[in-house]
């Protein structure tokens, strides 16, 4: 795993140098005084401006990603120990210890189907008015309380929209103190003073995705903000300590190859990549106040996002997430899983875009906030990948009766009508085992 993250790494670095050199951009310049000037006067309209990016290219996209995932091999392991017809139908050939459904259903054991949730419209058992003015009466004294445990539980059966922004922030410990907002301001200013090369792909990021997304366009000022501060907080690098991954280098001008001339680059240690910005997206919409709206993103992102693009075997690392995704599928709905596979459709193939971005972008921002509240309070993204195959439990009907890829996807194409809880629901406690 630390040899193929390596290796990764290796080639992320490679392709932004190549864009450095190829283009005749440095990697990070000082900005002169009028230019400093002019983006203090626009930092608050930002996505007015229109540089010209044409010639910037994104480093790499989740489908490079999956390739490097697809060839990752055990050298140790002998798959001709456990041949069984079920062997080796996915995609993903790690022998990692992934939950099944029994297991499933004891960890995620509050999203049974007798249990009120938040997210469903119907509650079999109680008035959902009822249901819904105890609950919330209950989520203010979690807030009132300060209680970061009691809210992480809480948030478990989803969270109310007026409560969400404060039981987020108090699972995530993130507070909004005068010392994070002077830690804002210092990124910014950091951001005002020097020019990254990052900061175009940033940019270039922010229009190929949020800017063309019926709901995050609005929120173009607000992600450029969040995104070139984030690039600047050695904070992140924290992180890295439990991260598979290690911070990307660059050599001071001339000085390549000597180690004491080597600095992290980006600051943060973290290349965007395509669709980095769909991570920051969805909070927009509960943080109006940028220095807030940043120390929840930051924090969403040590804890979980980092995940979903670094190679490792934690149980929430993208590797498990697919490999569960397509055990689920292949246990529970193996003859859609073997058509898909004779036609040329892996289920991966399909699934992993929706995965490595925690499915911002893909569902209404009204379900996606439904499902992140379930990330929060179970601490883990497990989650994610039993939504992408109860998704195609939902429509397994119409896939049976697809002949290619190019169709697969087009009865995947929209997800923006799903409600998420009801499907992760059935797919966890109707599934016959």
């Amino acid at each position: 795993m630390r040899k193929a993250q390596a290796s990764w790494e290796k080639r992320v670095l490679k392709s932004l140098n190549s864009m450095s050199s190829e283009l005749g951009v440095p990697l990070a310049r000082m900005r002169p005084a009028a230019e400093q000037k002019e983006i203090t006067n626009k930092w608050n309209e930002m996505g007015t401006d229109e540089p010209d990016l044409s010639r910037f290219r994104p480093v790499y996209a989740p489908k490079d990603f999956l390739e490097v995932l697809i060839s990752l091999q055990n050298p140790n392991y002998d798959s001709s120990e456990a041949v069984s017809s079920r062997s080796h139908w996915g995609l993903i050939h790690s022998p990692l210890n992934v939950r099944d459904i029994p297991q499933l259903r004891r960890s995620f054991s509050e999203l049974n189907l007798t249990t009120g949730q938040l997210g469903i419209d119907d509650h079999a058992h109680i008035h959902p008015d009822l249901f819904e003015s105890d609950y919330v009466q209950i989520g203010k004294k979690v807030v009132e309380d300060q209680d970061s445990a009691a809210a992480q539980q809480y948030s478990r059966r989803g969270c109310p929209t007026g409560l969400r922004a404060d039981l987020w922030a108090l699972i995530l410990n993130s507070t909004n103190q005068p010392q994070d907002v002077m830690h804002y301001e210092q990124l910014k200013a950091g951001v005002i003073q020097h020019d990254l090369l990052v900061d175009k792909l940033i940019y270039k990021d922010v229009k190929l995705t949020a800017s063309n997304d019926d709901y995050y366009f609005v929120f173009e000022d607000f992600l450029y903000q969040v995104l070139l501060c984030f690039s600047r907080d050695t904070a992140v690098l924290e992180h890295f300590k439990y991260n598979s991954a290690t911070p990307p280098k660059a050599y001071v001008q001339g000085k390549v190859d000597d180690e004491e001339c080597a600095v992290v680059y980006p600051p943060n240690g973290v290349i965007p990549f395509h669709g980095f910005s769909m991570y920051v997206a969805p909070l927009c919409y509960l943080y109006n106040e940028p220095s807030k709206l940043y120390s929840v993103f930051r924090e969403m992102y040590i804890r979980f996002f980092f995940r979903l693009h670094s190679i490792s075997s934690s149980p929430s690392g993208i590797v498990s997430l697919c490999l569960q995704f397509e055990r689920l599928i292949q246990t529970h709905l193996p003859q859609l899983f073997y058509h898909l596979r004779q036609i040329g459709a892996q289920p991966l193939r399909i699934a992993f875009k929706w995965m490595v971005r925690a499915f911002s972008g893909y569902l209404s921002t009204d379900q996606l906030l439904l499902l992140w509240d379930r990330i929060l309070g179970y601490d883990s993204l497990e989650i994610v990948a039993v939504l992408a195959a109860a998704v195609f439990a939902f429509r397994a009907e119409n896939l049976m009766e697809v002949t290619s890829l190019a169709s697969a996807e087009a009865v995947l194409a929209d997800l923006s009508t799903l409600k998420v809880i009801p499907l992760i629901q059935i797919f966890l406690f109707a599934t016959a085992i």
